[in-house]
């Protein structure tokens, strides 16, 4: 709809050019094909693009080695890739090159199965070039840290100054005690975390029908609450919902002050929330109406993306069956999308990352219809999948003419 409305205001002038004629007549084809969806939240239309797989999603070079329930962040133009089920190996993938090179391997003692690994934020840190990972949970619950520099630097070819570095050690304390996070009797197999607060100093950890907030400044939990869940919470999609990445809401309660307010998504089979945080440590959830064609589905990998979320692939609970769907929510909208047959091939226990630089996402390794773990890795246009970016496009291709 809204690009008749583009060529409706536009149209004088687009006539007057058989190409960009074309263009928009390709691209409003694509729209009324695909993006379409129904004012019915669990009755979503259905569309399948199995012809349009190859052209949206750009193959790269593969994994050195194959990986499922991998943890990847994003540094600068570098994608680190950290272990996987039973893989303690850890990868650099330069994007400009794509290139891999070795970082190092977790512990010997540590067994990976359903980890997490997110990016501290330290405000007082001045260099970019040096960020500190820290990676958690699990089956089998590790808490270690790794101090990274980019392994593509020339700086990385000095061990002397690399001696604290690229390896993954102890997570300590101010006064080096080592620290555990997750409780005896957590079950932290398929844990989701994200990090908010006033100072990026506070983990919001999400694991089997709970949620717990750990005060990375104290090492401490401040916070324990159970999540109204239906179903068994792992392995499931958890992130912050803001305009942009970690951008946090201010919401004013009186004329003197201001309190932080942070919102968070989660989904998973049949549950879906969206949970509050205020700096008081108050938590609330509220429901959110889940498609019936995800409700069976976990274990796929998602992005938030500006006012949506994509799943890609994932596992029916119900039909053991990988799926090749991508499924979208419009946060705002309270709507779902589903792609059928979208992926080039089934995919389940993936991980998928957005580089705003260049707005490619990347999905990387997981398991095909057969349980097998592929190397896979592939990137796609944000705006294949985003509505908003294909109408900044096409003002951009009228101005041009």
């Amino acid at each position: 709809m809204i690009f008749k409305q583009i060529l409706h205001f536009f149209g004088k002038r687009i006539k007057y050019n058989k190409y960009i004629s074309r263009v928009f007549k390709a691209i409003c084809t694509f729209q009324n094909t695909v993006f379409v969806y129904s004012t019915f939240l669990k009755k979503s239309k259905l569309f399948n693009i199995n012809n349009m797989s190859k052209q949206t999603f750009q193959f790269l070079k593969e994994l050195p080695t194959p990986l499922k329930a991998s943890q990847c962040v994003l540094h600068k133009h570098e994608l680190l890739i950290c272990g996987g089920d039973e893989q303690r190996v850890c990868y650099s993938y330069d994007i400009l090159k794509n290139e891999y090179k070795f970082i190092c391997e977790y512990p010997s003692d540590v067994q990976l199965w359903g980890h997490c690994v997110v990016k501290l934020v330290d405000n007082n840190n001045k260099d970019n070039n040096k960020i500190t990972l820290l990676s958690f949970g699990g089956y089998f619950k590790h808490t270690l840290m790794m101090k990274y520099m980019s392994v593509w630097s020339n700086t990385s070819n000095k061990p002397n100054k690399l001696s604290n570095y690229n390896q993954w050690i102890p997570f300590k304390d101010n006064h080096n005690n080592p620290i555990i996070i997750g409780r005896n009797n957590d079950n932290y197999e398929g844990v989701r975390a994200v990090i908010g607060g006033s100072n990026n100093h506070l983990l919001f950890i999400t694991y089997p029908n709970n949620i717990s907030v750990f005060n990375l400044n104290t090492f401490q939990f401040i916070k324990h609450d159970t999540l109204p869940a239906g179903n068994w919470i792992r392995f499931h999609c958890f992130v912050l919902k803001s305009e942009n990445g970690q951008e946090q809401k201010m919401i004013k309660t009186d004329q003197e002050k201001n309190k932080q307010s942070y919102q968070m998504l989660l989904f998973c089979e049949k549950t879906g929330l969206s949970i509050e945080y205020g700096e008081d440590s108050n938590t609330f959830q509220f429901r959110l109406p889940i498609c019936d064609d995800i409700a069976p589905f976990k274990e796929y990998a998602c992005v938030c993306v500006n006012d949506i979320i994509l799943f890609f692939g994932g596992w029916d609970c119900d039909n053991g069956a990988i799926s090749k769907s991508i499924h979208k929510y419009l946060i705002s909208e309270n709507k779902w999308i589903i792609f059928q047959n979208a992926l080039p091939s089934p995919l389940g226990l993936c991980v998928a990352i957005l580089n705003e630089e260049d707005n490619n996402i990347h999905i990387i390794g997981g398991v095909d219809d057969k349980d097998i773990m592929v190397s896979t890795h592939m990137k796609t246009k944000v705006s294949v999948w985003d509505c908003s970016q294909l109408v900044i496009i096409c003002l951009f291709i009228i101005y041009l003419f």
